[in-house]
């Protein structure tokens, strides 16, 4: 049988594409991947998110899964974790830009402290240290002197466990499937992306790896086994025990990491519960949160939906089932938060035109990510283009034109003809995802301030933490139903607490001691057994 061939084409080019005898059952995203083309396979290779699509332009491809091959078609994107080379055939693939997992992400570094803080390192022998932030998407890595507590410089990337699956739930699955998948996601985020960031960061200051001494990381409950080596799979049955909530300390070379001499440490920094970790612990004290009265609330909007609320000394934290569609997965053009990205969205309904604000201020959108899509829900129904229940209004279609489409799943509505990956459509099926996300925060904030006995007007400060906040429009936010009644005065963007509680725990070792009597006192409540939360969900699942 003749050797088959591979033509791919990407926004910067064609190409053929070599592969071996040995490679003619690897999924086409994996065989994309080890040729240096990585797609976002969201989902963890499932073919449930769509993140990965390609578009078969000639040939054929053999089916991952059953019989029969896939042959091109006009418009026929296919998943390309679902799809193999089919041997003997050739074809020809086009990916999207919104495919490729090469952008770069915009990674908060930013942060905002408002308690003070002594020098008082957590390790006196180590001059320089390294606070990390271990999202589930994307990692910031400081650079500080611990003598004078000076930045010295930062990095920053997307956390290479993605290609594994695009939230927790998915990765804790991958590591219940096989033997090796704790190895592999602990490989992921410790060789291949916090190691990278800490050479990146100490070439940028003038310093060796092997001066640093110590490294502080906070991250997800979640994050903090993988990088431990634990295997996280108890956290995704109930009653979802953790392996440990504890603030633990390894050597570097323990975790896969190299720098330091033989004293140097690496601290994880303790989490309150399962799904409340270590990068909310860190947020109570860099916002000052754990020392206010209140009631005060701590929301962070990212991959997981977290919130910890306080009223005098009791702390209550929950995490919401608000799954990663803030970060545009699983939705037509949705795209996470990088340049080429629409983050800026405003509507006319008559006529219809929509004014696309894009990062970097490129001509060629890759798509839309979460606050577009916050600006979306918000504009459409303050002109009328959406209706309550989320459906596009009978009598703005009416007159909108070409502009809306019937799709396989109901109507779609087109922001911009001439995406870098085609149009850019926001579907009905996209606004109810929105929604079902949406309200599963705004549900998860008002049952914990019930359970508290206040509501929203009486909450002092709501601190917004993470990414997503610092670009998000509080007033669009509120008049969506995403922080349900709350006024943009009640609102404190705070950035990466996250990175900032890492920083000061490196920095002033008696605000660890803080965060882990917080983690230690605080109640963590399960939405899903309150007996209000339900009623409050399907509430807020309605646009104002």
């Amino acid at each position: 049988m003749r050797q088959s061939h591979l033509e791919l084409e990407t926004p910067d080019g064609r190409r053929e594409l070599a592969h071996a005898a040995s490679e003619a059952e690897l999924p086409l995203s994996e065989l994309l991947a080890r040729r240096g083309f990585p797609l976002n396979t969201r989902c963890g290779g499932r073919g449930l998110c769509g993140g990965c699509e390609v578009e078969l332009r000639g040939g054929s491809l053999a089916r991952l899964h059953g019989k029969g091959d896939i042959t091109a078609a006009p418009n026929g994107r296919i998943r390309s974790c679902q799809a193999r080379i089919s041997p003997g055939c050739d074809a020809r693939v086009a990916v999207p830009a919104r495919s490729l997992l090469r952008h770069e992400p915009a990674v908060v570094a930013e942060f905002r402290i408002n308690v003070p803080w002594a020098q008082d390192p957590l390790l006196p022998s180590a001059r320089y240290g390294a606070a990390v932030d271990v999202g589930t998407t994307t990692v910031a890595l400081l650079l500080c002197d611990t003598v004078t507590g000076k930045v010295l410089a930062d990095a920053s990337s997307f956390n290479a466990q993605i290609r594994f699956g695009e939230d927790v739930l998915t990765r804790i699955q991958f590591c219940s499937q096989g033997a090796d998948g704790v190895a592999q996601l602990r490989h992921a985020i410790a060789e291949e992306t916090i190691q990278p960031l800490l050479a990146e960061a100490c070439a940028h200051a003038g310093i060796a790896p092997s001066e640093v001494g110590i490294m502080t990381v906070a991250g997800n409950t979640t994050m903090q086994h993988l990088l431990a080596g634990e295997d996280p799979s108890p956290l995704g049955i109930h009653p979802f025990k953790p392996v440990f909530l504890e603030h633990r300390v390894y050597a570097p070379g323990r975790l896969g990491l190299a720098f330091g001499g033989p004293g140097a440490e690496v601290h994880l920094l303790p989490s309150p519960a399962a799904y409340i970790g270590a990068d909310l612990a860190a947020g109570l004290v860099a916002t000052g949160m754990l020392y206010d009265e209140g009631p005060s609330l701590l929301v962070d909007v990212g991959t997981n939906g977290e919130i910890i609320a306080k009223v005098g000394d009791r702390l209550i934290g929950c995490a919401t089932a608000a799954g990663p569609a803030f970060e545009g997965a699983g939705l037509t053009s949705g795209s996470r938060g990088v340049r080429g990205a629409t983050e800026r969205v405003r509507l006319t309904a008559r006529p219809f035109s929509a004014e696309l604000g894009v990062i970097g201020g490129v001509d060629r959108p890759i798509g839309l990510c979460g606050s577009a899509y916050v600006d979306f829900l918000w504009e459409g129904r303050r002109t009328g283009i959406l209706q309550q229940s989320g459906r596009f209004a009978e009598d703005f279609m009416a007159h909108a034109g070409a502009a809306v489409e019937a799709d396989e799943y109901g109507r779609r509505l087109r922001l911009h003809d001439g995406g870098a990956s085609g149009p850019v459509w926001v579907s009905e099926v996209d606004v109810a995802r929105l929604l079902q996300a949406k309200a599963a925060i705004a549900a998860g904030i008002t049952t914990l301030l019930e359970l508290l006995g206040t509501s929203a007007r009486d909450v002092k400060t709501l601190y917004l933490a993470g990414g997503f906040g610092l670009h998000l429009s509080l007033d669009h936010a509120i008049g969506c139903g995403l922080l349900p009644g709350f006024s943009p005065a009640q609102i404190k963007v705070v950035g990466n607490t996250s990175l900032g509680g890492a920083f000061l725990a490196l920095n002033d070792q008696s605000l660890l001691g803080e965060m882990n009597a917080a983690a230690a006192s605080m109640e963590s409540v399960e939405l899903n057994l309150q007996p209000g939360f339900e009623d409050a969900y399907i509430d807020q699942l309605m646009l104002p």
